[in-house]
């Protein structure tokens, strides 16, 4: 059980650690730095409960060895806006009332954002694909789909 040492950047800040080989991404970023966005679900990386931006893309923070991510760039929730100053997909998962218990939301939220790199202006239908490995319990899945929606109009209006 060796450590190694990784650098990365976190939410824009350079960072270096000393990390057991076995030390997943999602347990580093919960224990090693308190982020608590990406969640737990299953542990198999199959509900996107703990997905997070490596390099732009979304990932399974959960199946993800912390190791794997020396030398590239993660993003949480966290690193997306502030209370202050919220991301337009923040703002429009508020705005469209997408939350109930809100344990998928960070999921759901990190997943659009990768999406709305990538698609500007994505089909209900390229929504649905995209969110489709991310599960909500409570069933706000219309909501969602809305918020998606919602801030791809945000972001073109902000460009």
């Amino acid at each position: 059980m060796g450590t190694r040492t990784l650098a990365f950047t976190l939410n824009g800040a350079a960072q270096t650690l000393d990390v057991f080989k076995e030390t997943s991404l999602l347990t580093l970023l919960r224990n090693d730095f308190a982020l608590n966005s990406p969640k737990y679900g299953c542990g198999l990386g199959e509900c996107g409960a703990c997905t997070v931006l490596v390099d732009g893309a979304a990932a399974r923070a959960c199946v993800i060895p912390a190791h794997g991510v020396d030398g590239r760039s993660i993003t949480t929730l966290e690193g997306l806006g502030t209370l202050d100053n919220l991301h337009p997909i923040q703002q429009a998962f508020i705005d469209a009332q997408a939350a109930q218990c809100g344990y998928c939301m960070s999921g759901m939220i990190m997943m659009t954002a990768a999406l709305l790199s990538r698609n500007s202006d994505p089909t209900e239908l390229e929504i649905r694909s995209e969110l489709s490995g991310n599960l909500c319990r409570c069933g706000t899945h219309v909501e969602i789909v809305q918020a998606v929606q919602r801030a791809a109009v945000l972001i073109r209006q902000a460009a």
